[in-house]
């Protein structure tokens, strides 16, 4: 989804030339006319996403140094034009102080303007980045750190945020690739412990016959080759978090020792002669049923329990395609800046593309493909051409990308009527045929259904629509998004979403 720049005049001429300008850029608008109304989109209870603001520095109520002067008290760090008539040094001055990022002077030509905002993204982005990878390496990397615009993401955001309160267990499921250490680093970098190490150890990684060592740690001459004495994973976590990727993969003897450590909060390192009290937060994380193992009798059912006290499901990327543009702008800004290369943005063709594809990879592979792309480009801007493996693999088009919240029945038989020859077999109707559906306004006895149920299915049928872009939902729906997650909380939707 493109990013979103909110245009402040009081001037309706200015403002319509300034939408139309900006949209041909290829990113979309939200339109005020005063700085009240800037304040509230963007410092009050109903703030939205926006990702650049022109500013009008003249405006009759709240003017456009007052509107900088309350983004800094909010601490709102959205990058800011300014534009005036009058293009006085003092003019100049006063707004770079209080905070804007470039000045253009009415009336700005299409040029200078769209050479600002791209510039002004781009640092935003950039900066945006280099603080994350600071606090990830040093171990404040927090909650709100992680990108997502997804509400399939909320509850494990909210359930993440919990867990950082306290020293419980946690157990992060999903797919491979879904960003499980993420959530393991972000409940860490958010709770108590953030000053202390976080030490991840992929258990799928360890041989067999070294799993206790690395773990525990070992005495010199314990065995053939231990020539020095090792401490351990569980000891180097002490007072922190030992975060243990892919537990799912520890061999049955090193889950014995596993479990009694987690029991006893000591460790015996392997030809120790007596064991080591160690304080240490367990995050676990597995890609696998562990139930079926557990019945299966490849994992201890004792230590299952032990480890799934606080589980929390991160669901894969084909059920947040919302942040897909917001992941490939964060790694187009990573890769883009290791690589050397002048990368300023990528075309909402290429953004289209990789939302309507089903990512088995998830987040990891979507990593890899923005590499790979940033590898080919030639010019400043990423195109579809950049991405010839994922569009092979579309045959039937972007328009098949499935919704991420089936709609209800009675709609899903008006949308069945509506469009017989969806394409490609998936049931999907194409965009261009969604204008056919009908929303029942009485009840099957007659009556006029309740205001509350018919806007029920209104929201489905929009979530159901737009495939789950909750940014574009409440666009057409023409409410802010924080009042339509309160909508979907209230009417019960927010427990609709399924999860893989």
């Amino acid at each position: 989804m493109a990013e979103v720049v909110l245009i402040v005049d009081d001037e309706p001429v200015q403002r319509r030339l300034l939408e139309a300008m900006i949209q041909r850029f290829g990113y979309r608008t939200t339109v005020v006319e005063g700085g009240d109304a800037a304040c509230k989109l963007l410092v009050g209870p109903e703030a939205e996403r926006i990702d650049a603001v022109v500013l009008d520095l003249v405006m009759p109520d709240l003017d456009g140094l007052g509107v900088l002067a309350r983004m800094r008290e909010a601490k709102v760090t959205v990058p800011v034009i300014v534009q005036t008539a009058h293009g006085g040094i003092d003019n100049v001055v006063s707004a770079m102080r209080a905070g804007a990022t470039d000045f253009v002077v009415k009336p700005a030509s299409a040029e200078r303007l769209q050479v600002s905002l791209r510039n002004a993204l781009a640092t935003k982005a950039l900066a945006g980045e280099l603080q994350r990878l600071k606090r990830r390496h040093e171990g404040t990397f927090s909650i709100g750190d992680v990108i997502t615009r997804s509400f399939a993401m909320q509850p494990v955001l909210k359930a993440a945020q919990k867990a950082a309160a306290s020293a419980i267990p946690v157990l992060v499921e999903g797919e491979s690739g879904v960003g499980k250490e993420l959530i393991a680093r972000a409940i860490h970098g958010s709770g108590a412990r953030r000053t202390k190490p976080f030490v991840a150890v992929n258990c799928g990684a360890l041989p067999d016959t070294l799993v206790e060592s690395i773990l525990f740690g070992h005495e010199r001459g314990a065995f053939t080759g231990a020539t020095e004495k090792h401490s351990g994973k569980f000891v180097e976590a002490d007072g922190g978090t030992l975060f243990l990727d892919e537990i799912g993969e520890l061999p049955a003897q090193a889950q014995v020792k596993l479990l009694r450590a987690l029991q006893d909060g000591e460790v015996e390192s392997v030809g120790g002669r007596k064991s080591m009290k160690v304080d240490v937060r367990i995050i676990s994380a597995t890609n696998r049923d562990l139930i079926a193992d557990v019945k299966a009798g490849r994992f201890r059912e004792d230590l299952f329990y032990r480890l799934h006290v606080f589980p929390i499901s991160v669901p894969p990327l084909r059920m947040r395609r919302d942040d897909i543009p917001e992941l490939t702008r964060h790694f187009l800004t990573r890769i883009a800046a290791e690589e050397g290369k002048r990368i300023r943005s990528i075309s909402a063709g290429s953004l289209s593309l990789l939302a309507a594809y089903h990512w088995p990879g998830n987040v990891r592979q979507l990593e890899n493909a923005i590499f790979r792309a940033v590898v080919l480009a030639d010019g400043d801007e990423i195109g579809a051409n950049e991405f010839p493996q994922i569009a092979a693999l579309l045959p039937c088009g972007a328009e098949s990308a499935p919704p991420l919240i089936e709609p209800s029945p009675a709609i899903a038989a008006s949308m069945a009527a509506s469009w017989p020859d969806a394409d490609c077999g998936t049931g999907q109707a194409p965009a261009h045929k969604a204008a056919g559906h009908s929303l029942p306004l009485t009840d099957p006895r007659g009556d006029v259904r309740p205001l509350e149920d018919i806007e029920r299915e209104a929201i489905r049928f929009a979530i159901s629509h737009y495939r789950g872009q909750m940014s574009e939902v409440a666009r057409r729906l023409k409410i802010g998004r924080s009042t339509l997650y309160r909508k979907l909380e209230g009417l019960g939707l927010d427990e609709g979403v399924p999860v893989e």
